[in-house]
Protein backbone atom coordinates (compact mmCIF):
# COMPACT_ATOMS: atom_id res chain seq x y z
CA UNK A 1 0.00 0.00 0.00
CA UNK A 2 2.89 2.39 1.18
CA UNK A 3 4.24 1.70 -2.78
CA UNK A 4 1.33 2.25 -4.25
CA UNK A 5 1.38 5.66 -2.31
CA UNK A 6 4.56 6.85 -3.19
CA UNK A 7 4.14 5.77 -6.67
CA UNK A 8 0.95 7.80 -7.23
CA UNK A 9 2.89 10.54 -5.39
CA UNK A 10 5.51 10.72 -8.17
CA UNK A 11 3.63 10.16 -10.95
CA UNK A 12 1.28 13.12 -10.15
CA UNK A 13 4.24 15.46 -8.81
CA UNK A 14 5.66 14.55 -12.36
CA UNK A 15 2.52 15.18 -14.34
CA UNK A 16 2.27 18.50 -12.18
CA UNK A 17 5.55 19.25 -13.55
CA UNK A 18 5.28 18.54 -17.09
CA UNK A 19 2.11 20.44 -17.04
CA UNK A 20 3.80 23.32 -15.78
CA UNK A 21 6.20 23.37 -18.30
CA UNK A 22 4.05 23.32 -21.11
CA UNK A 23 2.21 26.44 -19.49
CA UNK A 24 5.43 27.85 -19.87
CA UNK A 25 6.21 27.14 -23.16
CA UNK A 26 2.87 28.65 -24.26
CA UNK A 27 3.14 31.31 -22.26
CA UNK A 28 6.71 31.95 -24.32
CA UNK A 29 5.48 31.22 -27.45
CA UNK A 30 2.59 33.80 -27.28
CA UNK A 31 4.65 36.53 -25.71
CA UNK A 32 6.81 35.70 -28.60
CA UNK A 33 4.21 35.63 -31.09
CA UNK A 34 2.44 39.19 -29.67
CA UNK A 35 5.93 40.69 -29.99
CA UNK A 36 6.26 40.16 -33.25
CA UNK A 37 2.90 41.66 -34.26
CA UNK A 38 3.14 45.19 -35.24
CA UNK A 39 1.96 48.11 -33.20
CA UNK A 40 -1.24 48.51 -34.11
CA UNK A 41 -1.81 51.97 -36.12
CA UNK A 42 -3.67 55.19 -34.66
CA UNK A 43 -6.70 55.80 -34.72
CA UNK A 44 -8.08 57.42 -37.77
CA UNK A 45 -4.86 56.48 -39.76
CA UNK A 46 -4.77 54.99 -43.48
CA UNK A 47 -2.30 53.51 -45.38
CA UNK A 48 -0.91 55.82 -47.64
CA UNK A 49 -0.98 55.20 -51.41
CA UNK A 50 0.77 57.05 -54.21
CA UNK A 51 -0.36 60.25 -56.58
CA UNK A 52 -0.02 60.39 -60.13
CA UNK A 53 1.43 63.96 -59.80
CA UNK A 54 4.85 64.68 -59.10
CA UNK A 55 4.35 67.99 -57.85
CA UNK A 56 2.89 66.05 -54.72
CA UNK A 57 6.53 64.77 -53.86
CA UNK A 58 8.13 67.56 -51.56
CA UNK A 59 11.07 69.37 -52.66
CA UNK A 60 14.44 68.17 -51.41
CA UNK A 61 16.95 65.46 -51.61
CA UNK A 62 15.89 62.12 -52.11
CA UNK A 63 17.81 58.45 -51.95
CA UNK A 64 16.88 55.67 -53.86
CA UNK A 65 15.26 52.84 -51.73
CA UNK A 66 17.13 49.61 -52.31
CA UNK A 67 14.36 47.43 -51.34
CA UNK A 68 11.98 48.91 -53.52
CA UNK A 69 14.81 48.83 -56.86
CA UNK A 70 14.87 46.79 -59.51
CA UNK A 71 17.49 47.31 -62.52
CA UNK A 72 17.50 45.08 -65.23
CA UNK A 73 19.55 45.02 -68.42
CA UNK A 74 17.72 43.43 -71.26
CA UNK A 75 20.45 42.02 -74.10
CA UNK A 76 19.75 40.28 -77.07
CA UNK A 77 20.67 36.46 -77.19
CA UNK A 78 21.87 36.34 -80.82
CA UNK A 79 18.65 37.63 -82.55
CA UNK A 80 16.21 34.49 -80.55
CA UNK A 81 15.11 36.16 -77.17
CA UNK A 82 16.02 38.77 -74.67
CA UNK A 83 17.79 37.90 -71.65
CA UNK A 84 17.26 39.44 -68.57
CA UNK A 85 20.53 40.32 -66.67
CA UNK A 86 19.75 42.23 -62.81
CA UNK A 87 21.72 44.21 -60.59
CA UNK A 88 21.56 44.36 -57.15
CA UNK A 89 23.48 47.12 -56.16
CA UNK A 90 22.62 50.47 -56.70
CA UNK A 91 22.56 53.59 -55.31
CA UNK A 92 21.39 56.98 -56.51
CA UNK A 93 20.31 60.61 -55.11
CA UNK A 94 18.32 63.21 -56.48
CA UNK A 95 17.96 66.72 -55.70
CA UNK A 96 13.95 67.46 -56.77
CA UNK A 97 12.48 70.71 -57.16
CA UNK A 98 8.47 70.04 -57.86
CA UNK A 99 7.82 73.66 -58.53
CA UNK A 100 10.63 73.94 -61.14
CA UNK A 101 10.92 69.92 -62.21
CA UNK A 102 13.70 71.10 -65.07
CA UNK A 103 16.17 72.50 -62.03
CA UNK A 104 16.09 68.82 -60.44
CA UNK A 105 19.37 66.50 -60.64
CA UNK A 106 20.12 63.16 -60.34
CA UNK A 107 23.34 60.81 -59.71
CA UNK A 108 23.10 56.92 -59.46
CA UNK A 109 25.52 54.08 -59.74
CA UNK A 110 25.77 50.02 -59.77
CA UNK A 111 28.00 47.75 -58.69
CA UNK A 112 29.01 46.06 -61.99
CA UNK A 113 30.09 43.01 -59.76
CA UNK A 114 26.68 42.35 -58.45
CA UNK A 115 25.00 41.26 -61.39
CA UNK A 116 22.43 38.33 -61.50
CA UNK A 117 21.38 35.80 -63.90
CA UNK A 118 19.40 32.35 -63.86
CA UNK A 119 22.16 30.80 -66.18
CA UNK A 120 24.51 29.07 -63.75
CA UNK A 121 28.03 30.20 -63.73
CA UNK A 122 27.64 33.17 -66.18
CA UNK A 123 27.43 36.46 -63.86
CA UNK A 124 31.19 35.24 -62.73
CA UNK A 125 32.20 35.81 -66.46
CA UNK A 126 30.22 38.56 -67.14
CA UNK A 127 32.32 40.20 -64.61
CA UNK A 128 35.39 39.17 -66.13
CA UNK A 129 37.99 41.60 -68.54
CA UNK A 130 35.97 40.03 -71.24
CA UNK A 131 32.73 41.88 -70.70
CA UNK A 132 32.19 44.04 -67.78
CA UNK A 133 35.53 44.21 -65.99
CA UNK A 134 34.47 44.51 -62.79
CA UNK A 135 37.64 44.42 -60.99
CA UNK A 136 39.30 47.68 -63.07
CA UNK A 137 35.90 49.27 -63.88
CA UNK A 138 33.64 48.18 -60.24
CA UNK A 139 30.96 50.93 -61.04
CA UNK A 140 29.22 52.38 -63.76
CA UNK A 141 27.40 56.15 -63.22
CA UNK A 142 24.78 58.40 -64.66
CA UNK A 143 24.81 61.83 -63.65
CA UNK A 144 21.80 63.90 -65.64
CA UNK A 145 22.32 67.21 -67.24
CA UNK A 146 18.52 67.77 -67.65
CA UNK A 147 15.21 67.33 -66.53
CA UNK A 148 12.55 68.19 -69.28
CA UNK A 149 9.01 67.01 -67.89
CA UNK A 150 6.11 67.12 -70.31
CA UNK A 151 3.66 66.92 -67.73
CA UNK A 152 3.58 65.71 -64.46
CA UNK A 153 3.54 61.86 -64.68
CA UNK A 154 5.98 62.07 -67.82
CA UNK A 155 9.18 63.41 -68.99
CA UNK A 156 12.47 62.82 -70.01
CA UNK A 157 16.59 62.65 -67.96
CA UNK A 158 19.26 63.48 -70.51
CA UNK A 159 22.98 62.62 -68.91
CA UNK A 160 25.75 61.11 -68.91
CA UNK A 161 26.27 57.43 -68.53
CA UNK A 162 29.35 56.00 -67.83
CA UNK A 163 30.43 51.79 -68.63
CA UNK A 164 33.98 50.45 -68.81
CA UNK A 165 35.74 54.10 -68.35
CA UNK A 166 34.04 54.69 -71.68
CA UNK A 167 31.16 58.11 -71.17
CA UNK A 168 28.47 58.49 -73.69
CA UNK A 169 24.92 60.30 -73.80
CA UNK A 170 21.60 58.68 -72.75
CA UNK A 171 18.19 59.61 -72.66
CA UNK A 172 15.63 57.80 -69.82
CA UNK A 173 12.06 58.15 -70.46
CA UNK A 174 10.64 58.04 -67.45
CA UNK A 175 7.08 57.87 -66.15
CA UNK A 176 5.93 58.33 -62.82
CA UNK A 177 4.31 55.39 -60.91
CA UNK A 178 2.92 57.29 -57.77
CA UNK A 179 4.62 60.17 -55.42
CA UNK A 180 3.22 62.27 -52.02
CA UNK A 181 3.39 61.11 -48.58
CA UNK A 182 4.31 57.08 -47.67
CA UNK A 183 6.65 54.99 -46.16
CA UNK A 184 10.08 55.98 -46.58
CA UNK A 185 12.12 52.85 -46.75
CA UNK A 186 11.25 52.09 -43.08
CA UNK A 187 7.90 51.90 -40.95
CA UNK A 188 8.36 55.77 -40.85
CA UNK A 189 6.11 58.04 -43.09
CA UNK A 190 8.20 60.64 -45.36
CA UNK A 191 8.05 61.57 -48.79
CA UNK A 192 8.40 59.13 -51.75
CA UNK A 193 8.99 59.44 -55.71
CA UNK A 194 8.09 56.34 -57.52
CA UNK A 195 9.51 55.94 -61.06
CA UNK A 196 9.65 53.44 -64.03
CA UNK A 197 12.86 54.67 -65.95
CA UNK A 198 14.21 53.40 -69.57
CA UNK A 199 16.63 53.84 -71.82
CA UNK A 200 18.26 52.12 -74.94
CA UNK A 201 22.39 51.90 -74.53
CA UNK A 202 24.47 51.37 -77.92
CA UNK A 203 26.98 48.33 -77.20
CA UNK A 204 29.36 49.24 -79.58
CA UNK A 205 29.73 52.85 -78.12
CA UNK A 206 30.85 51.03 -74.88
CA UNK A 207 33.37 48.97 -76.33
CA UNK A 208 31.37 45.18 -75.32
CA UNK A 209 32.40 42.02 -78.14
CA UNK A 210 30.20 41.53 -80.90
CA UNK A 211 28.41 39.22 -79.17
CA UNK A 212 26.32 42.02 -78.29
CA UNK A 213 25.00 43.75 -81.52
CA UNK A 214 21.55 45.02 -80.50
CA UNK A 215 21.15 47.95 -78.36
CA UNK A 216 20.77 47.14 -74.67
CA UNK A 217 18.00 48.25 -73.05
CA UNK A 218 18.34 49.13 -69.36
CA UNK A 219 14.88 49.63 -67.25
CA UNK A 220 15.11 50.77 -63.71
CA UNK A 221 11.81 50.43 -61.63
CA UNK A 222 12.54 52.45 -58.01
CA UNK A 223 11.48 54.34 -55.16
CA UNK A 224 13.34 57.29 -54.21
CA UNK A 225 12.30 58.21 -50.35
CA UNK A 226 13.05 61.69 -48.45
CA UNK A 227 12.42 61.12 -44.44
CA UNK A 228 9.77 63.66 -43.18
Amino acid sequence: MRALSTFNGTHVAAAFAGAAAAATVAFAATAAMAAAEPAAPPPGFKLPHGQHDARTATAGTYTLDVQHTALIARVSHLGFSMSGFRFDKVEATLQWDPAHMEKSKLSASVDTASIATPVAGFAQQLTGKDYLNSANFPKATFVSTAFRPSGNQHGQVDGKLTILGKTVKATFDVTLIGAGPGFAASPKLGHVLGVRAVTLVDPKALGLPDVFSDPIEIAVDTEFTKPS
